[in-house]
């Protein structure tokens, strides 16, 4: 897709292949996620870019993580956040350079942090040398067989090819013309028209999307993150079809052939020191499909997207955990826990609301009632809760500082298509990606420099200053120092992590589970104070004890020594 840079030599990742509890360090990871957009800006622009993660590489040291995930970095026009790649061998200008990617991998390896890239394989940039050579080339060329061109329907080809709609509403086909303005053939676009879809039939998609995967594994990262893992195939055919009758085979979604390309980039990952990890993104609602992908030869973990949509209801959740568990044990995989990520409301405003579950197709501009002070209470319940399950979870940035989900923005800063494409009905993902708060006392609460140039590319809330981190930082009972603690705590017990999970008999609404030989965790969501089982020692708590009872809303981190 782009000319293939002289790879550096080599670099393994940081620190041994094996956690606290004997397992490969993925297994047990705890991943915090950077939007780098809305991170931190280190050269004042307004836009968060690669020079402020490295300036806050030791905050990241300090929290307790193991790996930081970034969302796209490369060059693109930004039509959906950088989703749109336009080459994937670089880094955006407005983020740095390939140079400061490949210090910041290496700064972070001296932290004990590895770095976790995205790629993109369904779909690349409008702007991207192989799509402007398609334009050129015409019908029939061998560079449009690399993506999805066909003819319309209709007497004069008037009509899209078939009946798909675009995940961000409309059409996913648009219409191209020729050098001379006349209408020409339609492309296909799952998302937005800016990212038409790549054909991963052709041989040059696969070999390019290897050759990638080469490039960045070469510069030391530890793993990539599978965007849209599930939607590259397509039924050649491209039938119509009604999406509420739910094909089978689905004409784009889940098809067999995906899993002889995560095969080979297996293969490819496990040629390089380290254990590099494929991490897929998979919107399935079939278990036992979703296991699939998670065979031992394919992905080594895949997000948990049905924890991070269920609600704060102890029967779902409990539901949610055991059914997690049971889909990954056959395979062998390890299950990943995740609350709230870029695409998502932010779970402190979740769980303040009535239905506290999240769907896509459930977002609407009429914001609904949220109780914040009840969000976070449930937010720091779900915090121990999640990082004290088996396997690796996930901190979206902001998470550990209890942001809310900012659902006050004006029309005319938004910059999510979803928003766009809805025709304004869906009020999209800004909300979640509003820049960090860092210094409480500082313009942009210490996001750009003071001698700043520009503002923040989305507005922050004038009331977030007791949300930043300097604030919050040695606080007791601040959200900060809560999540670092229980990051402390899981890394120096090896019961936490990858292992097994044992339910205690508990009260109606009540979570209570066992690890290792005498972890305990109990979390009430029930509406009154509960009895804690026997214990020797409280470890931690979300929120204070009523007379030595578990408040609701509320979790606490136990020891027993039997």
């Amino acid at each position: 897709m782009a000319t293939t840079s002289t790879s550096p030599t080599p670099r393994t990742t940081p620190r041994a292949t094996a956690s606290s509890n004997g397992h490969a360090w993925w297994r047990s990871a705890v991943i915090y996620q950077v939007y780098v957009r809305s991170f931190a800006d280190g050269n004042g622009d307004g836009i968060g870019d690669l020079a402020g993660v490295r300036q806050r590489l030791p905050y990241l040291r300090e929290l307790g993580i193991d790996a930081v995930w970034f969302t796209p970095w490369y060059p693109s026009p930004m039509a959906d956040g950088g989703y749109d790649v336009a080459d994937y061998r670089d880094i955006d200008p407005v983020f740095g350079t390939l140079a400061d990617a490949e210090a910041l991998i290496a700064e972070a390896a001296a932290l004990d942090i590895r770095v976790i890239v995205d790629v993109v394989p369904n779909h690349c940039s409008d702007r991207h040398s192989w799509f402007e050579e398609a334009l050129e080339a015409g019908p029939g060329s061998p560079e449009r067989e690399r993506f999805w061109f066909r003819a319309g329907r209709g007497e004069r080809g008037d009509l899209p090819p078939n009946d798909w709609s675009s995940i961000f509403g409309g059409s996913a086909w648009t219409r191209v013309r020729d050098a001379n303005g006349a209408p020409e053939e339609w492309y296909l676009h799952l998302f937005a028209p800016e990212q038409p879809d790549l054909n991963w039939d052709n041989e040059d998609v696969r070999r390019e999307h290897e050759d990638v995967l080469r490039f960045w594994f070469d510069r030391g990262v530890a793993g990539v993150r599978i965007d849209s893992a599930a939607l590259l195939f397509k039924d050649g055919a491209l039938p119509d079809f009604d999406p509420d009758e739910a094909p089978s085979p689905h004409p784009f979604t889940d098809r067999d052939e995906l899993h002889d390309v995560y095969r080979s980039w297996r293969g490819l990952a496990d040629g390089y020191a380290g254990e590099r990890i494929l991490i897929g993104e998979l919107w399935l609602q079939d278990a036992a499909r979703f296991a699939r992908f998670l065979r031992p030869d394919e992905m080594h973990t895949a997000f948990n997207l049905q924890f991070l949509a269920c609600p704060w209801e102890p029967d779902q959740l409990r539901e949610c955990i055991d059914s997690t568990l049971a889909v990954h044990a056959p395979v062998g995989a390890p299950a990943t826990w995740v609350l709230s990520n870029h695409d998502v409301t932010r779970h402190v405003t979740r769980y303040g609301r009535a239905e506290s579950s999240f769907d896509f197709a459930a977002k609407k501009r009429d914001i609904p009632p949220v109780d914040l002070e009840l969000g976070t209470h449930r937010a720091r319940a779900a915090a121990l809760l999640t990082l004290a399950l088996p396997g690796a979870a996930y901190i979206y940035q902001g998470e550990e500082l209890g942001l809310p989900e900012v659902e006050d923005l004006p029309d005319e800063v938004l910059q999510d298509p979803m928003f766009f494409r809805s025709g304004g009905t869906d009020p999209g993902r800004d909300g979640c990606r509003v820049p960090l708060p860092w210094r409480a006392e500082e313009p942009t609460f210490g996001f750009s420099p003071e001698d700043a140039t520009a503002d923040p590319w989305l507005p922050q809330p004038a009331s977030w200053r007791e949300f930043s981190a300097d604030y919050q930082a040695g606080r007791s009972g601040s959200m900060l120092e809560l999540y670092r603690e229980a990051l402390r705590i899981r890394r120096a017990d090896p019961a936490l992590g990858d292992g097994a999970l044992h339910w205690l008999d508990a009260t109606n609404g009540v979570l209570a589970f066992a690890r290792g030989e005498g972890f305990l965790c109990v979390v009430n969501l029930s509406a009154a104070a509960v009895e804690l089982p026997r214990h020797d020692r409280v470890l931690l708590q979300s929120g204070p004890l009523t007379d030595d009872k578990l408040p609701p809303d509320t979790a606490v981190w136990l020891l027993h020594f039997s």
